[in-house]
């Protein structure tokens, strides 16, 4: 059997009546940027992640640039300060904050979640620190009580980077909610989970093709339910310019256009669903797999963007697995602190981390997997080390 990591073509299938549609009406509109499309994904995201404001940017490294851009333009951060971020994590999440000249403070992660351990966040805070930056690494909710805490405590603004976690439900509930949508009030009342990216004070996400809500190209978007951050993230991204040819900041050109607004609204309907099968899929291998020398995630509220195993020989794994047909990837090979462009990084030691990026292999989980394509890997994973 040939089991494909992530077949975009199979999982762009499943919903390609809509979306050829889509986008059949934006190319005869005539109309291809900031249209009606990308207001209508605009409002529907928004709604769906439970913030006031999203803004449709360029991509997801993009949106937390932006973010912190703004931030600093509205005199809450300012070059040199510092922002608190998991050592674990892929390298747009400290691209974005080096970017704006400030300075990132790494945090190891827990082992058992892959997040960033909020025991060890309260020693690297410092009077420099303004702002934490939490991933939802792999579809799993990062933030705590204890993060929340921590930054009403020290006055820290908190930025999600969600580009791996659309839909992603956490344990905190939220009760009596109102936010002003587009002139109309959307009431929140009794909801039983509130959404990773309405979380904090601000969220980045990606919607890079092989995301849970991907589009057929880069695009991303920026969540808030802060008004004036909102503006000056929609600013900035458009040139500086909240008037045509006023230009009040050094902006950038960073937009989502109309053909990815409109899939993205197509697909976003069905992303709930998807995200429960693929919630079903991790469900059967932390069930099913029972192998020593393989250790899986602990359950939690995750949309697993990635299933990630950890095994100390993980190249024999990966080997083995593709000899076996079953295509892997490895989410990621070499951590932030030691890559080449932060070589002033690479005299520290993040033991646990360079042990996640040393050991994890992803394995197929995604909404177009068969029962008998999961049922072949269960096999496989349970079969290793006897072959």
């Amino acid at each position: 059997m040939k089991i494909d990591y992530l077949p975009l073509k199979r999982i762009t299938a499943m919903h390609a009546g809509e979306i050829h549609e889509a986008v059949r009406h934006v190319v005869d509109s005539g109309w291809y940027l900031k249209g009606e499309a990308t207001e209508r994904f605009e409002q529907h995201f928004a709604e769906y992640i439970g913030t006031a404001h999203c803004i449709g940017v360029a991509n997801g490294l993009d949106a937390l640039t932006l973010i912190l851009r703004a931030y600093m333009e509205m005199e809450v951060l300012k070059e040199g300060d510092e922002v608190i971020v998991p050592a674990n994590t892929y390298i747009a999440t400290i691209l974005a904050i080096t970017e704006n000249r400030l300075t990132p403070v790494l945090v190891e992660p827990r082992l058992d979640t892959f997040q960033i351990d909020d025991t060890l966040i309260e020693q690297a805070i410092t009077p420099r620190t303004r702002a934490m930056m939490i991933v939802h690494l792999y579809g799993r909710c990062a933030y705590t009580e204890r993060i929340g805490s921590l930054c009403r405590q020290y006055g820290l603004k908190l930025i999600e980077d969600n580009a791996q976690a659309h839909g992603c439900n956490s344990q905190f509930s939220i009760l009596n909610s109102q936010f002003s949508i587009h002139n109309s009030q959307l009431s929140i009342l009794n909801s039983q989970f509130k959404k990773t990216g309405s979380l904090g004070d601000a969220a980045g996400h990606s919607f890079y093709p092989g995301k849970n809500l991907g589009a057929l190209g880069d695009a991303g978007a920026v969540t808030t339910n802060d008004p004036e951050l909102a503006a000056m993230v929609r600013s900035i991204a458009n040139y500086g310019s909240a008037r045509k040819y006023v230009f009040d900041y050094v902006g950038r050109n960073s937009r989502i256009d109309e053909l990815q607004a409109a899939l993205l609204d197509v697909k976003l309907k069905y992303l709930d669903h998807d995200n429960r099968l693929r919630q079903q899929i991790a469900g059967r291998y932390l069930s099913e797999v029972r192998n020593p020398l393989l250790t899986l995630p602990t359950p939690s509220s995750s949309v697993y963007h990635i299933f990630p195993v950890l095994c100390q020989q993980r190249d024999d794994l990966k080997q083995y697995l593709g000899e076996c047909g079953v295509e892997t990837a490895i989410h990621y090979p070499i951590p932030p602190h030691q890559q080449a462009c932060y070589g002033h990084w690479h005299s520290l030691s993040l033991p646990v981390t360079e042990r996640i990026h040393r050991q994890e292999l992803s394995i197929p989980c995604h909404q177009a997997m068969t029962n008998e394509e999961v049922s072949y890997v269960i096999d496989c994973l349970n079969r290793y080390g006897k072959h």
